[in-house]
């Protein structure tokens, strides 16, 4: 059994990630093999820390895959781990807004009991001295269930202030397992939906996440840190196991999956739950790699920033042009988010792929939330009437929205809405799943590129 521990706060922006990333570079470098996580949806985040630990971060998130998978999904991930991290999403009782659930659920708290693992409260205490005791009083007693192992004072001004921090919870019965000291030294960039992945920064991520671990070193018990994370009792599950959930499909058919700094966006299951169902799955990078693989029967373009790449993305033409003609063949494509936008006509007036009639660019607004949606029409990807969760991340509009055949319909406090487009072989839309909670879409994506790489290699004979 995994030794674990979560790492929350009371809101977002006290420092989770850093410190998370730190934990994982420090431990790692004792020589630990450490399995990182993320509570929710988040693609960036759990980058940083995957890059410290050397295997991926994988997501934790209720909505997407059931509360039933969360415990077997994370003993799959941490398997052969000496300790597994988990970051929190927001503050410790945040949980998803929507109708279908109740207040609370998916949030860090929420998942903290799925796992039956003990909490790491990190407070920002840049503004606070005494009354840093009422907030931790309030979060060890808010919910009974949630055991609060520890906290970690972030952002501490001075060893005065950690003192007086310190002085001031010494009555609370929680904890002090360190602080950590306020510098702009280890700081991360942002934009317009976050932190910049850490696939993007290549040198500089790994120069930033040895750095966290530094400080993390030496300011935090991390002795202390593994004897919480390892008084965590056993899960009862059965770790997830892609082989069980879905039927192996003859053929094994070619599947690319886009990569690169471009797009970075992919639970790691969705191209485990592919393999799993009989497909080989190579990575074609669409900002250096001038053509698809060799037999390639089937193309997955995942999320990602490719507003921030459009040009180069669009001076590449040879591979624009080979993933049109991909497709007008009619061999499958299943793309989210950024996919999308590659598939469209054009991107903030740079030539993408042309695949699909549309035309997208940068929006001022950000479109976020989760989303409970049925699939319209048969398509590669989802046969009518299948059911999934999902979540929408983006700062970007496309124009039409949704073709004659809609990828997804679902209704929200606007009423119904239609979304993506679920045209000949091509599924494209801006809804990210992960497909662990539907693997019926892996098995029946690979199915049609075998399908659609037999009448391929028929015609050519």
């Amino acid at each position: 059994m995994t030794p674990r521990v979560v790492v929350a706060a009371p809101t977002s922006g006290a420092g989770k990630t850093s410190v998370t990333t730190g934990l994982v570079a420090a431990l790692t470098a004792r020589g630990l093999a450490v399995s990182p996580h993320k509570v929710g949806p988040d693609y960036i985040d759990p980058g940083y820390a995957g890059l410290a630990a050397g295997r991926p971060g994988r997501n934790l998130d209720p909505w997407l895959v059931g509360e039933e998978r969360i415990a077997p999904l994370f003993l799959h991930g941490s398997r052969g781990a000496d300790v597994a991290v988990v970051e929190g999403v927001m503050g410790l009782f945040d949980g998803a807004s929507h109708p279908h659930v109740a207040p609370g659920f998916g949030s860090t708290a929420h998942v903290a009991g799925l796992l039956r693992a003990p909490v790491i409260l990190v407070v920002d205490a840049s503004a606070q001295a005494q009354s840093i005791a009422a907030l931790v009083h309030g979060f060890a007693t808010f919910d009974p269930t949630v055991r609060l192992g520890g906290v970690v004072l972030n952002r501490v001004g001075s060893p005065r202030h950690e003192a007086i921090l310190r002085e001031a919870l010494d009555a609370s019965g929680v904890p002090v397992l360190g602080a950590v000291p306020r510098t702009d030294a280890v700081g991360t960039p942002s934009r317009h939906l976050g932190l910049v992945p850490a696939a993007e920064r290549s040198a500089e991520a790994v120069d930033t996440v040895r750095r966290l671990g530094e400080v993390v070193a030496a300011g935090i018990d991390l002795d202390a840190v593994l004897a919480l994370a390892r008084s965590a009792p056993a899960l009862e599950a059965t770790p997830w196991d892609p082989a069980r959930e879905v039927d192996v499909v003859p053929g094994r058919p070619r599947i690319a999956v886009a990569g690169g700094p471009a797009f970075t966006f992919g639970y790691a299951e969705n191209a485990e739950l592919l393999a799993a169902a009989g497909a080989e799955v190579v990575t074609v990078d669409p900002l250096r790699d001038e053509r698809l693989p060799e037999g390639t029967a089937g193309l997955v373009v995942g999320g990602g920033f490719p507003e921030v790449y459009a040009a180069d993305l669009s001076a590449n033409a040879s591979l624009r042009a080979d993933v049109a003609a991909h497709a007008a063949r009619g061999l499958p494509v299943a793309a989210e988010c950024a996919g999308l936008l590659y598939l469209g006509r054009e991107l903030d007036g740079h030539l993408m792929c042309g695949v699909l009639d549309v035309a997208t660019a940068m929006s001022p607004r950000l479109t976020l939330g989760y989303r409970a949606a049925v699939a319209p029409a048969d398509s590669v990807l989802a046969a009518a009437g299948t059911r999934v969760r999902g979540h929408e991340f983006h700062r970007t509009s496309a124009t039409p929205g949704a073709g004659p055949a809609p990828a997804w319909q679902w209704s929200g406090p606007a009423g119904a809405t239609s979304e993506g487009f679920a045209t000949g072989s091509v599924h494209a839309s801006y809804l990210h799943l992960h497909w662990a909670g539907s693997p019926q879409l892996a098995a029946r994506f690979v199915s049609a590129c075998a399908t659609a790489d037999r009448s391929e290699q028929h015609a050519h004979r």
